[in-house]
């Protein structure tokens, strides 16, 4: 089996390589914010599934089974996308000091135009209180690399040094409930069980 992984993700990628899956890189084209503007009344979880889906039927495939996945934060009920500057950024840090953030994941597999599985998790991290110095620091080293990060973070790098606690898989908070995908390929026959 090889997978058709519709995302240019680096951490998806990594996620998928280091357990083994065989993967092609195809991603997708979709207008994310046009789908979430399109759902303002459905929950982060509701949101991050539809683009999980979305760009799972999106990936061209014939027969092979195609995999998309997003991420979106929420803090105090607001919905963060990707920063689009480091000023932005920023701003974004400073929103989530001292909060609670819920990272929303999912995933959805395809074959044919057909939806065959989905699945969504959620994590809670607890962000310390950021001071501006502490801010500045951060995104000196980590600018521009956490630009295409939600939730302004590479947990597998200094993203680390923003919480204080965190519940829930280091899978999701990677970007992927990988658990479950592999559970859901090998439900499907494409992975030995």
């Amino acid at each position: 089996m090889t997978l058709v992984l519709a995302s240019k993700s680096q951490s998806r990628q990594a996620m998928l390589r280091h357990a083994g899956v065989l993967f092609t890189v195809m991603p997708t084209d979709i207008d994310e914010r046009a789908l979430e503007a399109g759902m303002a009344w459905a929950s982060p979880q509701e949101v991050v599934l539809a683009l999980a889906r979305a760009k799972a039927l999106a990936g061209e495939s014939g027969a092979e089974l195609v995999l998309g996945s997003d991420s979106l934060v929420s803090v105090e009920g607001r919905r963060f996308d990707k920063p689009g500057s480091r000023d932005e950024a920023q701003e974004h840090l400073r929103f989530f000091s001292g909060k609670q953030m819920e990272l929303h994941s999912a995933a959805a597999l395809a074959r044919g135009g057909e939806l065959v599985w989905s699945h969504g998790e959620l994590a809670t991290l607890r962000v310390r209180d950021l001071s501006d110095k502490f801010i500045d620091h951060y995104l000196d080293a980590e600018w521009p690399a956490v630009a295409g990060c939600v939730g302004v973070f590479r947990i597998e790098a200094m993203g680390a040094h923003l919480f204080e606690r965190i519940e829930g898989s280091h899978f999701t908070v990677l970007g992927m409930p990988l658990l479950a995908v592999l559970g859901a390929l090998r439900d499907l026959g494409e992975l030995a069980s």
